[in-house]
């Protein structure tokens, strides 16, 4: 995964290290990337079609907002939602060690083939307990 920018698949992942002479399975990739994601090593978006693909984490603070047409990533800063999520677990006297937030939406080029209508049919309804 060094030296890998953008985010890639396991077969991605796979193939580069096969090219440098590392006799892997691909099936040990995919288990060694769960493991990366699951300790926060690697950051982990999701395509269109529901793939995942990894990158090497850059900082703790930092989740992706992934257009659900074309599957662009950008990194977008998470300080807040760190913030949040730990004064949440400190309530419930929990330690936080690990917060995911995967978060959709359509890039510009997409937004602009929507209307109003297209772009709030995506938000889930809010969460009402009671």
């Amino acid at each position: 995964m060094a030296g890998m920018r953008a985010f890639s698949s396991a077969r991605d992942v796979h193939r580069a290290l096969r090219d440098r002479g590392q006799q892997v399975g691909l099936a040990t990739v995919y288990r060694h990337l769960h493991v990366l994601a699951e300790r926060g090593d690697v950051d982990t978006v999701h395509t269109p079609s529901g793939e995942s693909r990894y990158r090497l984490r850059a900082s703790s603070a930092t989740f992706h907002l992934t257009c659900r047409v074309c599957g662009l990533a950008v990194a977008v800063d998470g300080t807040e939602v760190w913030d949040w999520a730990e004064r949440v677990a400190a309530e419930a006297s929990f330690t936080l060690i690990r917060c995911a937030v995967e978060l959709t939406g359509l890039c510009p080029a997409h937004s602009r083939d929507s209307g109003p209508a297209r772009r709030r049919a995506g938000r889930p309804p809010p969460n009402r307990t009671q």
